[in-house]
């Protein structure tokens, strides 16, 4: 399966800006049964650009608009191929919590289970937890899907309930939220149950799916959970499934400071504006773009 991406961020100033300096984090990475095949970026002023791979692998963007303006574009273009990947079983075995501990028991995975800024566990989530019934039974498999339909039973998705720097306490409190909420109160609970999870940006294709309740035309994040025997497992509970050929992974990490799509540091400017636009588009083939 291929598809399109075409992401534009768009600043606007009241006054001019004498210096942009950014860095960007919006290239599908290549791994398992996804290739970026195309990815293009530019920005308007036009700038050097350059790259690099942070630390955990995500292609990281950076540039400079040394000149005075009053406006930045930032427009990139992707084709991306997804390949189906193998149906997961219905349940892991009767050993697989043990199996998890074994893998668990060396620092390799460290950073996924311990607590980060935005998965601090706190007596809301613990509360959210002893409601649902969430502790270690039956086996990892079975106990996350339970928990990612949880999730997306118990709250509501609305916009501007919560901000972009919001702790999971804000999200728990009034059972409302983002994708961005939901995704970091799945990883503080697997955390909890010793389950290395991270964090996922990227985007996903509206198929019409009438459970899709994610918004159009932005980014999405969800969750990935090691298994025995399964590696990194993605689920959706903004959505309440598993990600599946229709997602589209760009970076991922502890939370959301790891994969934030853009950040920097502008020079003047007094106040700004921000749009952002994503479309992506399902296509015959990379020759359709």
């Amino acid at each position: 399966m291929y598809y399109t991406v075409h992401h534009v961020t768009r600043f606007r100033y009241s006054a001019p800006i004498t210096e942009s300096i950014m860095e960007v984090r919006i290239q599908p990475r290549n791994e398992g049964y996804q290739r970026c095949l195309d990815f293009r970026l530019h920005t308007n002023p036009k700038s050097q650009i350059m790259s690099y791979r942070d630390e955990l692998g995500n292609r990281v963007h950076h540039f400079d608009v040394p000149n005075r303006h009053t406006h930045l574009s930032i427009t990139a273009e992707a084709i991306v191929e997804l390949t189906t990947a193998p149906a997961l079983p219905d349940a892991l075995s009767d050993y697989a919590w043990d199996e998890l501990d074994v893998m668990t028991a060396q620092d390799q995975y460290w950073d996924m289970l311990e607590s980060s800024r935005f998965t601090q566990p706190s007596e809301l989530l613990h509360d959210l937890m002893r409601e649902l019934n969430i502790q270690r039974r039956d086996d990892p498999l079975s106990l996350l899907r339970t928990i990612n339909t949880a999730i997306y039973d118990t709250f509501e998705y609305a916009k501007k309930n919560t901000r972009v720097d919001s702790p999971i306490d804000d999200a728990l409190s009034i059972r409302r939220g983002v994708c961005q909420d939901f995704a970091h109160i799945m990883i503080a609970i697997g955390r909890e149950l010793r389950i290395p999870c991270r964090y996922v940006s990227g985007y996903l294709f509206h198929s019409g799916d009438r459970r899709d309740r994610s918004a159009d035309g932005a980014t999405h994040a969800w969750v990935e959970a090691l298994l025995p025997g399964l590696g990194w497992v993605g689920f959706d509970p903004t959505n309440g499934k598993l990600a599946n050929i229709e997602f589209i992974i760009v970076a991922w990490g502890r939370d959301f400071m790891d994969v934030t799509p853009l950040r920097g540091v502008v020079l003047g400017g007094g106040e700004h504006t921000l749009e952002v636009r994503v479309t992506v588009a399902r296509v015959e083939s990379p020759a359709a773009e």
